[in-house]
């Protein structure tokens, strides 16, 4: 099995860089005008640069971490020349300074957001959108050549910004349902613009994590089902796709039950016990995406040929 402490970075990583990606993603394209300014809606400056900034340090550990295990170094320092020497002669060290670039940049670039909400947060969800498709180069469609590689590195990105965006918009659900912030008819009606605005989004995600995730599949295993589930791959994948289901059903009834009643509750007024209701099944949903993240960060270690093969 990996170290434990190599996947607990990954999974750590993978979350840390979703979360700039679609936090910044989500306020484009769900919120209005003066609501992309930080603290209106979400506390967008605070969150995206401790993200930012939380990235940074995460990239450094990985790669010391990735230097440490490939040399077979003991101790951390003496890992450090061997990760200095990936940074500067290997093609995952230059997709490891693209992402501290696109970090530095998301980080600098937020701070102008009292001033320019709209271009900041386009900037962000840029820059961490080049940041995390740098993680595809720490997955299997590294080991690939030729165009097998390219079309696997593109299915890889379109996966990883696609799970971005349901992750970033989750998160900001969760913000926006805390009790505190639906005191007010305002917030709530934000609230309920952005819960009805996010079905045909949300649609077009879930569609896009489909589509990649059978043709990674189909890269990384090939058309075959039979002794994959006997491995530690297969039942970590089946347990994504499990968490995967869980996670569509809850959204299906946020968009089709709860989120219809919610908004008939705030032209009543009576908008609290409904907004209960979203929170707990918005809980839910982030909940099993932090484990699919989990999973998604312990699969990439795994290969399944290597383990049919055992």
């Amino acid at each position: 099995m990996e170290d434990p402490l190599s996947i607990a970075v990954r999974f750590a990583l993978y979350t840390d860089l979703m979360m700039l990606f679609g936090l910044a993603l989500f306020g484009l394209y769900s919120l209005r005008g003066a609501e992309r300014r930080s603290g209106a809606v979400l506390p967008f400056r605070p969150l995206l640069s401790a993200t930012a900034l939380i990235g940074l340090l995460l990239s450094v550990v990985s790669i010391v971490l990735m230097a440490k295990a490939m040399s077979g170094a003991s101790e951390w320092l003496e890992a450090v020349p061997h990760a200095e020497m990936m940074v500067t002669q290997t093609e995952l060290g230059t997709a490891w300074l693209i992402r501290m670039a696109a970090l530095v940049g998301a980080a600098v670039t937020i701070a102008f957001n009292l001033r320019v909400p709209m271009a900041s947060l386009l900037m962000v969800s840029l820059l961490g959108g080049v940041a995390l498709a740098t993680l595809a180069w720490t997955g299997h469609g590294a080991m690939d050549e030729g165009s097998r590689r390219f079309w696997h590195f593109s299915a890889d990105i379109l996966h990883l910004w696609s799970s971005g965006g349901w992750f970033g918009a989750l998160v900001a659900f969760a913000l926006m349902l805390r009790p505190n912030k639906v005191e007010t008819l305002q917030s709530v009606q934000v609230l309920s613009r952005t819960l009805s605005g996010f079905e045909r989004a949300g649609a077009v995600i879930v569609a896009l994590i489909v589509l990649s995730g059978v043709v990674n599949y189909l890269f990384i295993v090939g058309p075959q089902v039979s002794g994959v589930v006997e491995s530690t791959y297969g039942v970590l994948l089946l347990g994504k796709l499990a968490l995967f289901g869980l996670m569509v059903g809850l959204a299906s009834a946020n968009r089709f039950v709860l989120s219809p009643a919610f908004e008939r509750a705030v032209h009543r007024g009576e908008y609290a016990r409904a907004a209960r209701s979203i929170r707990y099944s918005m809980a839910l949903e982030l909940g099993a995406a932090v484990l699919v993240l989990g999973l998604i960060a312990w699969l990439g270690t795994l290969s399944p040929e290597m383990e049919a093969g055992m």
